[in-house]
């Protein structure tokens, strides 16, 4: 019998890294995709396959899914889990960087679901598991770029549930909470680049002490804890449409399905100092 087939973007580190090998170890063929293919040559040694994979281009992703298709005739998994999170005021972040973030969050991944779906069509099975975060729920200053992307993720993943259902394709929400991997750095960098010297500085400064702090780190689930998830609803016969997993997660979601926005605010007020 041959081996389900699954394709995992955002494969260099991380989470993506992570579940590459969690599905290599459960006996998937597995093509890990990113943009920085020399971080991922290790992971030949567990026969995985690395693909040169930019989300934010099409012809990039046309490529890898044709070159899926040619080697094995069908994709069974697809695990969209490239994303960043680009943060600082909404009123300082340029709109080429927005819409660098939603390009990066949603449209590859909308793309990738585009070009994946007839093929599963044609199997008459699949599953598209999206990887958002707490943030496609909730909210925290200076993110509106972030959360956006990540509640249009969770909003769009709704409706292909909806539509791919009677094909027999299963789309499936991850939302971790806080996760040992390079996102926090990158994205309060971004926030101080964009926010630190004007009017927002002192508030933006606060927030970037918080998400980089020792005990925030200390907090912070391993990738593998979501790489688990995953493939747990990969493998799930009949897969929850949504999984929360990784430090807070579940609390941080019970809280804000309880709390009344204003409520909330003040949470967050006092969460970030």
């Amino acid at each position: 019998m041959s081996k389900n087939v699954a394709l995992i973007t955002g494969a260099s580190s991380g989470i993506g890294e992570a579940t590459a090998l969690e599905f290599a170890r459960r006996g998937y063929l597995v093509y890990a995709g990113a943009r920085r293919m020399d971080r991922m040559e290790h992971l030949r040694a567990h026969g995985i396959t690395p693909v040169s994979l930019d989300v934010t281009d099409e012809a990039s992703i046309q490529a890898t899914v044709d070159l899926i298709q040619s080697e094995t005739g069908r994709i069974d998994v697809l695990v969209n889990n490239a994303g960043y999170g680009s943060y600082g005021a909404v009123e300082d972040v340029a709109l080429e960087e927005g819409r660098r973030q939603f390009d990066v969050n949603l449209f590859g991944a909308i793309q990738l679901i585009r070009l994946v779906t007839p093929l599963m069509r044609a199997q008459g099975s699949g599953r598209i598991i999206n990887v958002t975060s707490i943030g496609g729920k909730i909210y925290s200053p200076f993110g509106g770029w972030y959360h956006g992307s990540k509640f249009a993720l969770e909003g769009m993943s709704d409706v292909l549930r909806a539509e791919l259902k009677p094909f027999g394709i299963d789309v499936v929400v991850i939302e971790p909470g806080a996760i040992k991997t390079e996102w926090g750095g990158i994205a309060m960098d971004s926030g101080l680049n964009a926010s630190a010297n004007g009017p927002y500085g002192s508030a933006i400064t606060k927030v970037a002490a918080s998400f980089t702090s020792d005990s925030m780190n200390a907090r912070a689930s391993d990738p593998a804890v979501i790489a688990t998830t995953i493939a747990t609803a990969a493998t799930a016969r009949r897969p929850k449409t949504r999984y929360a997993a990784g430090s807070g997660a579940r609390i941080i979601l019970t809280l804000r399905h309880l709390l009344s926005d204003r409520m909330f605010d003040a949470l967050v007020a006092r969460a970030i100092g």
